[in-house]
């Protein structure tokens, strides 16, 4: 059972919480996950979770529909072009966040908090200096990487308008994800939840207002982003320097310590990579989904929010995976992380099939929401019946995925991603959408799934990741 419902949170829990930081104080806390039962802390640590990333797909849809009904069908193909162009600058800065993300799980199940503190000094100071340097390369190059992925001349200036604005909220982005991931890591799911909450909220509002009234396009769209990640990054930091937490922002203790960073290089270098690989495999794609029409780039756009939004249960449960598992490794306790490990694949099981039927017996209506081209609907429909009837198999890569992560073991992972994303997805994705059109390029995305599932599994079955906890017995 929860221990609260999504309403219940947002009409009287959240204007308590954000006027009250001794109401607050209570709300923060984090969570030991060494003891007690496996399934019961995972499915409790992952509810906030996927509340939280569902508030924040509840928001992309509904800035998409809003860009795809007001602005047009070309606004619509250029936030979806741009999002891969995103993902790409941020997802290696993101893999190293996650080394340290373990770290710091690991050394609070060690109970080493002396070194919990440095690791989250550290990991401010990465993301902070990262942020900036993106935000340059990102509006500098912006139009180069635009034109190398054939974006159209309807859709180029569209693209541009919307991405540059959204790289001026680099640091912003990097400031509210980098607190959530530090919370997580200790054990703490439920204050992230609170701030995404505010940003989502902000965000929804901010799109009507900048998009329908003060009609800013869709860089209105970008902006409204940009202002409401600020806003709880701000809050974020402002609530939590009021308590006595260990995590305490201040620019005048803040520290960078080059042993937890090597330790978090070294850890989240290979899921770097692995990201990196992710974002520019998402980048070809694009460039393949380029060769057909600015509708076939709407219809993906559209479809593949319904997919993130069906994908969000199986991916949390997976990163509550990752904390349960690095605190368990760091406590030395083996036999619950192969307990967790299962109870987390038969709730993400049973999870997949309920939503596949939702996405398959509704899947035209849900499209009809983005754009009212035929086109547009049937070709989403048919990406969303192809890819959803694999969301098991995607749901228990997902998770082999996050067990590894937690232990710390990413470098195979790695290696399995690559594999499964360029040597099987995208040649599978070139070849046939010459052969059948762009049906070709979504069914490559379950046959990817496959292969990383089957090498994720073998690996996890060889006990080899038992071997990589940074706190030594």
């Amino acid at each position: 059972m929860a221990d609260f419902s999504m309403v219940e949170f947002l009409t009287k829990k959240l204007p308590i919480l954000l006027l009250s930081p001794k109401k607050f104080r209570c709300f923060v806390k984090m969570k030991d996950l060494t003891s007690g039962t496996e399934a019961g802390l995972i499915f409790k640590f992952a509810l906030p979770l996927v509340i939280g990333n569902l508030l924040q797909q509840f928001y992309n849809i509904i800035d998409s529909i809003i860009v795809g009904n007001y602005l047009g069908t070309e606004a619509l193909a250029a936030v979806g072009a741009s999002f891969p162009i995103f993902y790409t600058l941020i997802a290696f800065i993101i893999g190293i966040g996650s080394g340290a993300t373990i770290v710091i799980s690991q050394y609070f199940g060690g109970r080493d908090y002396a070194r919990v503190k440095q690791a989250i000094g550290t990991i401010y100071l990465f993301m902070f200096g990262a942020g900036i340097a993106l935000t340059a390369i990102g509006i500098f190059f912006s139009r180069e990487i635009f034109t190398l992925l054939n974006i159209g001349e309807d859709v180029m200036p569209h693209a541009l308008a919307y991405f540059n604005v959204y790289m001026i909220g680099m640091v912003s982005f990097f400031g509210f994800n980098g607190t959530s991931s530090i919370l997580r890591g200790l054990g703490d799911s439920r204050t992230p939840l609170l701030f995404l909450a505010i940003a989502t909220v902000a965000n929804i509002g901010l799109d009507l207002l900048f998009i329908i009234v003060f009609k800013w396009g869709v860089a209105g769209a970008a902006w409204a982003t940009v202002m409401a990640q600020t806003g709880a990054f701000v809050t974020a930091i402002f609530y939590l320097n009021r308590r006595d937490h260990l995590i305490h922002f201040s620019v005048k203790t803040i520290t960078f310590d080059p042993y937890t960073f090597w330790q978090s290089v070294k850890i989240g270098l290979p899921t770097g990579f692995q990201q990196t690989f992710v974002a520019l495999g998402m980048l070809a794609l694009i460039r393949i989904i380029n060769n057909f029409d600015t509708v076939t780039l709407a219809a993906y756009t559209a479809a593949s929010r319904i997919d993130a939004l069906a994908a969000m249960p199986a991916m949390n449960l997976a990163s509550a995976l990752s904390a349960f598992v690095g605190q368990n490794l760091g406590a030395n306790k083996i036999d619950r992380i192969r307990k967790g490990v299962w109870a987390t694949l038969k709730m993400a099981w049973a999870i997949s099939l309920a939503v596949m039927l939702i996405v398959i017996l509704w899947g035209n209506n849900m499209m009809a929401l983005f754009s009212g081209d035929p086109e547009v609907i049937r070709q989403g429909h048919e990406y969303l019946i192809i890819v959803s009837s694999f969301y098991i198999v995607f749901s228990s890569m997902f998770v082999m995925h996050g067990m590894l992560r937690g232990a710390g073991d990413t470098l195979v992972p790695m290696f399995i991603t690559l594999i499964s994303l360029w040597i099987i997805r995208i040649p599978i994705a070139w070849y046939l959408s010459g052969q059948i059109g762009e049906t070709g390029i979504w069914w490559s995305i379950p046959s990817g799934w496959f292969i990383g599932l089957i090498g994720t599994w073998l690996y996890y079955k060889s006990g080899h990741w038992k071997k990589k906890g940074i706190v030594k017995y």
